[in-house]
């Protein structure tokens, strides 16, 4: 068997695509990031292992979105600083104005991060299952356009209840559905 060449992600195209979204429509695009130590961010301004970036080209100086890292200067309580941003690290893009973005899958810690069993990639075996778990597997890690704060989406079951907003009631962004 052949094996095709590894695709590389599709995470920092939806991130340049959301924020030129945003700057076409006059909207001040934010990341937010979920930090470890390969995120270079100032701490103090981390919350619950998140923090939330301005990422216009007026709260930045030297903006990269690259394929690997997200690079800029900022200032933070009037100091300057540099910022670098792992792209598997950010788990949202949107605009402050009216939430509209895409959420991705929060990325999985190779060091105290909690691995369930079904996020492994599946052994190599010949049960007949092993190519629907693979399917699952990749369908899971995929970036996916998420609904959240009231927006509908349209394949949902008119009869399900809508869903709850995430617990803790802090003052989080919301995001909406991009269409």
């Amino acid at each position: 068997m052949i094996n095709a060449p590894e695709l590389t992600s599709t995470r920092p195209y939806l991130i340049r695509a959301i924020h030129e979204w945003c700057i076409d429509n006059g909207f001040t695009p934010y990341i937010v990031v979920s930090v470890n130590d390969s995120v270079k961010v100032p701490r103090e301004f981390v919350k619950d292992g998140e923090i939330v970036l301005n990422a216009s080209y007026d709260a930045t100086s030297s903006l990269q979105l690259g394929n690997d890292f997200i690079e800029f200067k900022a200032r933070f309580g009037g100091v300057a600083r540099e910022i670098m941003v792992p792209v598997g690290r950010v788990i949202a893009v949107y605009a402050r104005e009216n939430g509209q973005g895409m959420a991705f899958p929060p990325p999985v810690d190779n060091l105290g991060g909690a691995v369930s069993q079904d996020s492994l990639p599946p052994q190599m075996d010949d049960s007949p299952d092993a190519s629907a778990k693979a399917d699952a597997a990749a369908e899971r890690s995929a970036p996916q356009l998420v609904p959240v704060g009231g927006a509908q989406v349209d394949d949902t079951d008119e009869d399900s209840p809508p869903p709850k907003p995430p617990a803790g009631g802090g003052a989080r962004p919301s995001l909406k559905l991009v269409k």
